[in-house]
């Protein structure tokens, strides 16, 4: 294990891992190129474009509250270095296993003077925001949406909503600063040099609830181009529930890459009580090409940009050295 962070920092490997993960994100994309072009054919072109906005903003905004973890925890990044950090290190996802996108971004942000056990403290943070921001929705808003109504096949995603509380829980500086220090500890890291603070959950919380918000616009948009035709409120609260219920199970299913599967057949499954089996397939296979490329495009856009300040930093480092 001591060789591995010099394995990580060798530039053959990097490029290998970030051409592995690109490869895997592309290939979610054109292994369902003909399915594709069917969903394409029935959206105008304006829909397309719209939630393809809101999905680099869904992307844009997770990037924010992870950084505001990572600034009360210490390390304020710039924002050009905090994208490279957090888009190219994202793209561990589509690698199977959860611990590659930790792993992507520590050594990421080690370029710039972050210490690991800060980058990683930070992610599990940013994490559990989202975990709990997402439960928070599936909680309160996707009932307002469903009336009653029964998710035929998926009704023991129900016990989902009972994560609110300990996750609530858990939020609470006095609790996750302990839980942090323990973790650290068992991975034989040197404790934190400043404790997660109330300013710092509820700042990564609003970047959060900004977030889902973009990504339920996404569905929304995408939904009512196939033919959802129910009032507006129920409409937003079906979207933001329905995929804040659908990232849950795909967060908790670490074995898929992104999530990848499960969280499509949970999403397709809320949708289909508006749109019909079709009309959700559509949506759901569209919101999912649109959030990897929006993931590919900042992440190519956090590369070329941050060259520059990469060099600075190199070189600040270089001097102190010598």
């Amino acid at each position: 294990m001591t060789r591995l962070p010099a394995l990580l920092r060798s530039p053959v490997v990097r490029g290998g891992f970030l051409l592995l993960a690109l490869a895997l994100a592309v290939a979610y994309v054109v292994r369902d190129r003909a399915a594709i072009a069917d969903a394409a054919a029935r959206l105008d072109a304006g829909a397309v474009l719209l939630a393809a906005a809101l999905s680099v903003a869904n992307v844009a905004l997770s990037g924010a509250s992870w950084r505001a973890v990572l600034a009360d925890l210490g390390s304020p990044l710039p924002r050009r270095a905090a994208a490279r950090v957090f888009f190219v290190g994202q793209l561990g996802r589509y690698v199977p296993g959860t611990v590659f996108q930790f792993v992507a971004q520590a050594e990421l942000a080690r370029d710039h003077g972050v210490p690991r056990r800060r980058t990683g403290s930070a992610l599990v943070v940013a994490l559990l925001v989202s975990m709990t921001t997402a439960s928070l929705l599936v909680a309160a808003v996707l009932p307002l949406a469903l009336h009653g109504r029964r998710i035929e096949g998926w009704e023991w995603t129900g016990w989902l909503r009972w994560l609110t509380v300990p996750l609530l829980v858990v939020l609470v500086p006095a609790v996750v600063n302990p839980l942090l220090r323990l973790l650290l500890r068992l991975a034989r890291q040197e404790p934190l040099e400043h404790a997660v603070s109330w300013r710092g959950v509820l700042a990564s919380a609003a970047w959060a609830l900004a977030s889902w918000a973009a990504v339920g616009l996404q569905v929304l948009v995408l939904a009512r181009a196939v033919g959802l035709d129910w009032p507006a409120g129920s409409a937003l609260a079906l979207a933001l529930g329905g995929y804040a219920l659908a990232w849950l199970v795909g967060f908790l299913v670490v074995l898929a890459p992104a999530g990848a599967g499960a969280r499509e057949l949970v999403l397709g499954a809320v949708l289909a009580l508006a749109t019909g089996s079709g009309g959700a397939a559509v949506v759901v296979l569209a919101s999912r090409v649109l959030l990897t490329l929006a993931d590919l495009l900042l992440a190519g856009a956090a590369l070329l940009g941050s060259r520059s300040a990469l060099a600075r930093v190199r070189a600040q480092e270089a001097a102190r050295e010598g």
